[in-house]
This record gives structure tokens, C-alpha cells and sequence, in this order.
């Protein structure tokens, strides 16, 4: 199931190519998931880092009965 959400996720990422050459990508579905790098693999490596990293903020809090802004409570 998360495997399945980490793929979706990461299909849903967009992509540009910075002023410098780096590049950027970001999930809009999830606020906050973006990263930057030197090439398109690196971003996307990091950026599904930075998205892992949400998920597990996202559990914790909500085991904590908090939800985030915009979302519906359960």
C-alpha cells in the first residue's frame, strides 16, 4: 500500500530546469515535497526522500490526532 502511494506520488511530480542548469521538482499533492539537484536522477532520488520524510511526519502527527490544514478530519 505506501509502495503503491510512493509510486502515484512520484508520478504525479513535475519537473523544471533551473537558470543554473540544476533542476527542481516538487509533488504538488503534497505541500512542502520538492527538492533540487544537479541532474533530473538526483532530483527525483531526493525528492523521493523529501516525500518518504513527509509521509512519516504526516503518520506521526496524525497518530496524534492532528490533521493538516485543508485536509478532512477522519
Amino acid at each position: 500500500m505506501l509502495t503503491e502511494y510512493i509510486r502515484k506520488a512520484m508520478q504525479a511530480a513535475t519537473y523544471e530546469i533551473l537558470e543554473d542548469g540544476s533542476f527542481y521538482g516538487e509533488i504538488p499533492p503534497c505541500p512542502g515535497v520538492w527538492a533540487t539537484a544537479e541532474n533530473l536522477e538526483a532530483c527525483r532520488d531526493t525528492l523521493q526522500e523529501v516525500l518518504e520524510e513527509w509521509l512519516i511526519n504526516c503518520a506521526h502527527w496524525a497518530s496524534r490526532g492532528l490533521t493538516l490544514v485543508g485536509t478532512p478530519s477522519s
